[in-house]
């Protein structure tokens, strides 16, 4: 019969690494999402969605929505070397099997644990989304020859004007600044990925539904509000 050191030494085995642990049992509270975390969340899905679905493609809207987007990704990024644990890139590192593991016990309907931040498929879907939104900034970066959103609005304003010489100038910077070819493939690989990221975000959205049931709690609550308490998220 083990004794009450050897309980210890197993439960510090079983402790996940980093996030909130509870005391009485020594396993992964759910996350507390933290204001910044919310706020670049939900800023990046009403960005993607408004160009995704909504603004006109090289238009100033569209491209200061990608801007803010870039610059959403920056702030994450950093926030996640030095952000709280939950939002720490060690908390989720990137692990496929794991991934493939989990979603595998979803579909056998194994009981499913917490975990101190995103469970191993929802950290692989994060940074699918991280990569493929950066990968729509870059290459609107270079469609647009990374002109500002107040330019692009300048220089529509002198066309209706009827002043067509700001848009020959533009012409004339992008011809000499890549090749028609190559331009044309990046604005392949553009418009394919905005359009990637509209599916990624709807098997989120799907994948988050799963795992609620699964874990029998709202997942979406925790991002919109809650605070931690000394026993844990409450509401």
């Amino acid at each position: 019969m083990p004794g009450p050191l050897d309980r210890m030494k197993a439960g510090l085995a079983a402790r996940p690494a980093g996030g909130s642990v509870s005391p009485a049992t020594g396993l992964a509270l759910p996350p507390v999402w933290d204001p910044l975390i919310r706020l670049t969340h939900w800023s990046v899905a009403v960005a993607v969605l408004a160009n995704g679905l909504f603004t006109k493609a090289g238009g100033a809207l569209h491209v200061g929505l990608g801007w803010a987007v870039l610059a959403l990704l920056v702030l994450r990024f950093g926030w996640g070397l030095l952000g709280p644990i939950e939002a720490r890139f060690s908390a989720f590192p990137p692990a496929p099997r794991a991934a493939l593991a989990h979603l595998h016990g979803l579909a056998r309907r194994h009981p499913v644990r917490e975990h101190p931040s995103h469970n191993p498929a929802g950290a692989m879907m994060v940074y699918a989304l991280w990569g493929g939104l950066l990968v729509i900034c870059l290459t609107g970066l270079w469609l647009t020859d990374a002109r500002s959103p107040m330019q692009i609005a300048a220089d529509q304003a002198a066309v209706l004007s009827g002043d067509w010489s700001a848009l020959a100038q533009t012409a004339a910077a992008g011809e000499t600044g890549a090749s028609g070819e190559i331009k044309k493939a990046v604005k392949t690989v553009h418009e394919l990925m905005a359009n990637l990221i509209l599916i990624f975000a709807a098997e989120h959205v799907a994948g988050v539904a799963v795992e609620s049931r699964a874990l029998g709690r709202n997942l979406v609550r925790p991002m919109l509000w809650q605070r931690r308490t000394k026993r844990g998220p409450e509401a």
